[in-house]
C-alpha cells in the first residue's frame, strides 16, 4: 500500500518578514494615537448618546492593533513543543475571530441602547463649559474633539492597507479598514451634536444608532470570515467572507494537473494547504511553488501539497466501518 506523500514549503520569507516588522511598529502607533483619541474624547462626552457610541468604537479600536501584535509575535517565535507541535500559524486567525465577536456584541448591544433611547423619547442636552472665564457651548469642544478623532486613523488606514495585502493578514486588514472608514463615525457623530444644538432632540440617537450599525456590520462580517478559517473551510478573501480568488486560482490549476482528484484547500493564518485526494505525487516532485497559479512572490501562501492515494482513501473509509 502506498503511503500518503506530503510536501511542505516554508513560511514568511525574509522580505516579508521585514513587512511584518512594519506592520508591527504602524500598530504601536495606531494604540498611541488611539488612546490620545479615547482621552479627548472622554473629556467632552456630556450626555450626548453619539459622542458615548462614539467614544466606545474608539475604544473598541484597540482589539484589532493589539490582537495583532500578539498573533504577529507568537507566530513569527515560531516555538513548537508537544502541546503545539504545528506552533502558533493559526493564533491570527484566533485574534481574528475574538476582535470580531467583540466588535458585533458591543454593536449589537450600542444599536439596542440608541433605539430604546428613540423609543423613549429621551432628550439629551449639551450644557456650556468656563473657559478662561468664557461659557462656551461644549458642543463645539464635541465637534472639534470627533474632527480630532478622524484624522489619524485615516492616515493610518491608509498605511495599513499595502501591507495588510502583501501580508494577507485579515485582522489586519480589518483593522485598517476600520480606521480608514472612520471619518463616517466622526461625520455622524458631528451631525447628531450640530442636531442637538438645533433642538432636534432625536438627532442624537439617529447618529448614534447608525454609527452602532457600521460597529456590528464589520463584525458580523468578520465572524463570517474568520469563522471559516476556524473550521476548515475554503480561504476567503481580505474583506469579504466570499472565497478568496487566490484559492479559486489554485483550485481550479490543481483540477488541471490532477484530474480526477478531490481538491480540498484550507487557511492556517496567512498560509494555504491544499490536499489532493486519489492522486500519488509526481516523481520528480516540481515543489509548491509550481503549484502556484499566481506571481511567483505570492507562491509563499502555498505552504503545503498533501496527496493521499487511493489506496489510503479506501482504508481510511475501511477503518471507520
Amino acid at each position: 500500500m502506498s503511503a500518503p506523500t506530503v510536501t511542505t514549503g516554508g513560511t514568511l520569507p525574509p522580505p516579508l518578514l521585514e513587512t511584518l516588522k512594519r506592520a508591527e511598529r504602524l500598530e504601536y502607533w495606531n494604540i498611541f494615537w488611539t488612546i490620545t483619541i479615547v482621552i479627548v474624547m472622554g473629556l467632552v462626552l456630556g450626555q450626548s448618546q453619539t459622542m458615548k457610541t462614539a467614544w466606545i468604537e474608539d475604544t473598541l479600536g484597540l482589539v484589532p492593533p493589539i490582537a495583532f501584535l500578539i498573533a504577529a509575535k507568537m507566530e513569527r517565535s515560531g516555538n513548537k513543543s508537544h502541546k503545539f507541535p504545528f506552533g502558533f500559524e493559526r493564533v491570527n486567525g484566533l485574534g481574528f475571530f475574538l476582535a470580531a465577536v467583540a466588535l458585533a456584541a458591543t454593536g449589537a448591544l450600542l444599536l439596542w441602547d440608541s433605539a430604546m433611547t428613540l423609543v423613549k423619547a429621551e432628550h439629551a442636552t449639551v450644557g456650556t463649559v468656563q473657559i478662561f472665564g468664557r461659557d462656551i457651548w461644549l458642543g463645539w469642544l464635541m465637534i472639534g474633539a470627533q474632527f480630532y478623532a478622524m484624522i489619524p486613523p485615516m492616515i493610518i488606514g491608509r498605511k495599513e492597507l499595502p501591507l495588510a495585502e502583501e501580508l494577507a493578514d485579515k485582522l489586519l486588514h480589518t483593522d485598517a479598514l476600520m480606521n480608514k472608514a472612520n471619518w463616517m463615525t466622526g461625520a455622524a457623530g458631528i451631525a447628531g451634536i450640530v442636531g442637538l444644538g438645533l433642538g432636534w432632540w432625536w438627532a442624537d440617537s439617529v447618529a448614534a444608532a447608525f454609527i452602532s450599525f457600521d460597529i456590528l456590520h464589520d463584525g458580523l462580517k468578520a465572524i463570517r470570515s474568520s469563522t471559516a478559517e476556524l473550521v476548515d473551510g475554503t480561504p476567503r478573501g481580505l474583506s469579504s467572507p466570499a472565497i478568496s480568488e487566490e484559492a479559486e486560482a489554485l483550485q481550479a490549476m490543481l483540477e488541471e494537473r490532477y484530474p480526477g482528484a478531490s481538491i480540498r484547500l484550507r487557511e492556517t493564518g496567512r498560509l494555504i494547504r491544499a490536499e489532493v485526494h486519489g492522486c500519488h505525487a509526481p516523481e520528480p516532485y516540481p515543489g509548491t511553488a509550481d503549484h502556484w497559479p499566481g506571481k511567483v512572490e505570492r507562491s509563499w501562501r502555498l505552504a503545503q501539497i498533501s496527496f493521499v492515494p487511493v489506496e489510503s482513501n479506501r482504508s481510511e473509509r475501511e477503518g471507520t466501518r
